[in-house]
């Protein structure tokens, strides 16, 4: 890393900053202007692929039922919004329908006629049992690209089992792989003494459901595509545990039966990458083994430590694997005599070693960094004040990405929806509303304080 280029991701400042790919504050159409998705999914897997189509411009319209999506219950909250249900939800216009009645089902068919997208998180045949399934969709809109989110698929011994990231996690070895990353002596191969079952799952994000997520907009996208040559939509399926399996960069080593060499690092071994205490405190994580072959001559080199190259406890790359914890200690203790960040990433810089600070979340989102990327947005929380979310990750020099819009309350879209998307008149709206087909959940007028 010689150029400010080079250096751009590290957060430290650079001598040059280049000019940024930025459309903020511009007024131009998402790439996917035009398009219209109906969101009938819940909680995060879905509603995240759906979020990810809004941020780049789909008219997303999320359908919720009379009891209201999960996440809605979660706190912190303001206002009747939880932050958590705003992070996934904001900027999606929503309707909520009673599904069980069959006027219910007629309404999301007649929008379904009317969208490009349909996106479903039930468990596989639910869709199908309610009137909603794929073949009934693509038989009055055969243009529809229609993706099932799942856990397991469609077909096979656990279709019908449920599904949260946390389960899915531990049936498909993402959990095990983890608590094994943490042990000392255990390998993918199997050797070394076996890890104990953990007493708690300590991992507070759902890989699976982002991941999946993720996942289900690039198939999404990739049909779209698909349409604009073929004219004809088509059924997307995308399970939890194949995701995992999938976006796990280690699954191949697990699966080797091979012999491997001692004297090679299986698969990078990132969970050995050291994370180190400077001087003034913070801490620093290096990627980078540094038990590797030559990777273990940079660090040497970056800390002027010539004599570890003779200790015969770091000899070869088998004998720093087996005295790991002394070669670690080696570089905690020259960490330490650093004053700060900048000071270890300049003596490990010229070595071709990356260096990152140890922060939180609120740290980075307001480093000078997050204000310069737009990284984090200010969403209003629909009580006078505004909920801090990630924004999307993407710029385009020719669209507006982003997040935009407010979050809503269950069934605050119904009449605008209805009225325009399927031309249906007020007293028809009303019908509906009062016979319970149409619900909604919005705020109460407050009540004025008597005074005497």
């Amino acid at each position: 890393m010689n150029s400010a280029t080079d250096r751009a991701h590290l957060p430290f400042p650079s001598e040059q900053t280049p000019e940024p790919l930025h459309n903020a504050g511009e007024d131009l159409p998402g790439p996917l202007a035009g398009i219209r998705v109906l969101d009938l999914t819940r909680v995060l897997s879905g509603p995240h692929a759906a979020r990810m189509l809004c941020d780049m411009g789909a008219d997303v319209i999320k359908i919720e039922p009379p009891d209201g999506d999960l996440t809605r219950f979660s706190n912190p909250r303001v206002g009747g919004m939880a932050s958590y249900f705003i992070q996934q939800n904001a900027g999606k216009r929503n309707v909520s329908i009673n599904m069980a009645d069959p006027r219910g089902v007629e309404l999301v068919l007649a929008m379904i006629a009317e969208s490009d997208v349909v996106i479903e998180n039930f468990r596989p045949g639910v869709m199908d049992r309610i009137g909603l399934g794929y073949e009934v969709a693509r038989g009055i809109n055969p243009r529809l690209v229609y993706a099932s989110i799942s856990g397991y698929g469609s077909t096979g011994p656990w279709r019908h089992r449920r599904a949260y990231a946390t389960v899915v996690a531990a049936d498909t070895g993402f959990t095990k792989a983890q608590c094994d990353a943490h042990s000392t002596g255990h390998h993918p191969d199997g050797s070394g003494e076996p890890t104990p079952p953990p007493t708690y799952v300590n991992d507070p994000h759902s890989h699976g459901d982002v991941y999946t997520g993720m996942e289900a907009t690039s198939a999404i996208l990739a049909a779209l595509y698909q349409r604009e040559r073929t004219g004809r939509g088509q059924q997307i399926e995308v399970s939890m545990a194949q995701t995992l399996l999938y976006v796990n960069e280690h699954t191949h080593d697990h699966l080797w039966d091979g012999d491997v060499s001692p004297e090679w690092i299986r698969s990078f071994r990132p969970g050995d990458y050291p994370a180190l205490t400077v001087g003034n405190g913070e801490t620093v994580l290096i990627s980078g083994h540094p038990a590797e072959r030559g990777t273990f001559d940079r660090f040497v080199t970056a800390m002027r430590r010539p004599e570890l190259l003779d200790d015969p406890r770091f000899a070869t790359v088998s004998s720093r694997l087996a005295n790991f914890d002394g070669l670690v200690a080696e570089m905690r203790a020259w960490a330490l005599e650093q004053p700060d960040p900048a000071a270890v990433d300049a003596s490990l810089d010229s070595e071709g070693l990356v260096v990152g600070v140890l922060r939180s979340v609120r740290e980075i989102a307001e480093s000078e960094w997050a204000i310069e990327r737009n990284a984090i947005v200010s969403v209003p929380d629909r009580n006078g004040g505004v909920v801090r979310v990630p924004n999307s990750p993407w710029t385009f020099s020719d669209a507006t990405t982003g997040v935009s819009g407010e979050p809503r309350y269950r069934g605050e879209d119904n009449a605008e929806v209805l009225r325009n998307l399927l031309r249906m008149d007020e007293a028809a709206i009303l019908l509906l509303t009062e016979e319970g087909v149409l619900t909604s959940r919005t705020p109460r007028p407050e009540t004025p304080t008597a005074t005497s």
